[in-house]
């Protein structure tokens, strides 16, 4: 089993010491968000674990409890971009705090652990295409030697955050300037020594040396477990998302990141009610069991071949 922590909020920010104990419990609870009085129990044995895909903006309170989890294997997946506050309200100051963050983490875990997305990019009339690319080249610049590998993606516009990007002033660059913007893109990464992959995104970037990226990737966990992985594509992805099946652990509308371009959470309102639920000892993230609710164990495995 994958475990995916998280693609609907950022548990290494604000619920670090929450997975922590999950993980000495060994097991928790996930509400289903299509069915939400159906909750499923999911061991979290190292037996049965196979690799955990940590998805954060900040991972600053689990790097000192990482040695809690030598039991098991783990990437990051770290977005770092060139938004400000009015784009990503509660995140610290990425040139003074993200940046050394960054570079802390990777010392502490390794380069090949560690996946610098710069994404979503979103083209206003203050982060132009030429915006971007300075803040990329100076990202980058500082990331040299920190990291392999950078994802990069274009917004995708759903119901949740249409309102949010119309109030922005988003919009779109015709496919022959998408293409040129991320072949800048990816020369300036490769003169540091990165490469970099595109997430689900349907346009071909390839001749770029742009592959379509799968972030929750089998050949990097292969080469982390040390063994093979027979694992399908992902169902309740997008057709352009290459990721293998994972369990998502996570829950929407529990992020403060409070990022004005967010999918996953529908209204502050909601957030603020999630978060004022939040117990640390509780097997379920932001909220708690009722009488009505149904618990079910959920049949999970490793996923490795002869482990």
């Amino acid at each position: 089993m994958i475990l995916s922590a998280s693609r609907r909020t950022d548990i290494p920010n604000y619920y670090s010491d929450w997975f922590i104990n999950r993980i000495k419990e060994g097991f928790l609870y996930v509400r289903n968000p299509m069915n939400p009085r159906q909750v499923g129990r999911i061991n979290l044995s190292p037996k049965v674990v196979d690799c955990i895909v940590f998805w954060t903006k900040n991972p600053k309170p689990m790097i000192n409890r990482l040695p809690e989890l030598s039991q098991y294997k783990y990437y990051f997946q770290f977005t770092l971009t060139g938004y400000g506050k009015d784009m990503e309200c509660n995140l610290p100051h990425k040139k003074d705090t993200m940046i050394p963050i960054f570079q802390e983490l990777s010392r502490r875990i390794g380069k090949e652990k560690v996946i610098w997305r710069y994404d979503p990019i979103i083209f206003t009339k203050r982060y132009t295409p030429e915006y971007h690319l300075k803040a990329f080249f100076q990202i980058a610049d500082a990331l040299c030697g920190y990291t392999k590998k950078c994802v990069i993606s274009f917004v995708d516009i759903y119901e949740k955050n249409r309102r949010n990007l119309r109030e922005l002033g988003a919009y779109e660059l015709g496919e022959p300037e998408v293409i040129q913007f991320a072949g800048r893109m990816s020369k300036i990464a490769a003169d540091r020594g990165m490469t970099v992959g595109s997430c689900a995104e349907n346009i071909e970037l390839s001749p770029w040396g742009i592959e379509h990226n799968c972030c929750i990737d089998k050949g990097l966990i292969e080469e982390i477990t040390g063994y093979q992985i027979r694992a399908g594509k992902d169902k309740n992805q997008r057709n352009a998302c290459g990721c293998i099946e994972s369990v998502e652990i996570g829950a929407y509308n529990t992020c403060k990141n409070g990022c004005r371009y967010c999918y996953a959470n529908y209204s502050q309102e909601s957030v603020r009610k999630n978060c004022g639920m939040y117990d640390v000892n509780s097997p379920l993230l932001c909220g708690r069991i009722t009488q009505e609710d149904m618990v079910y164990e959920r049949k999970v495995k490793s996923l490795g071949v002869d482990r």
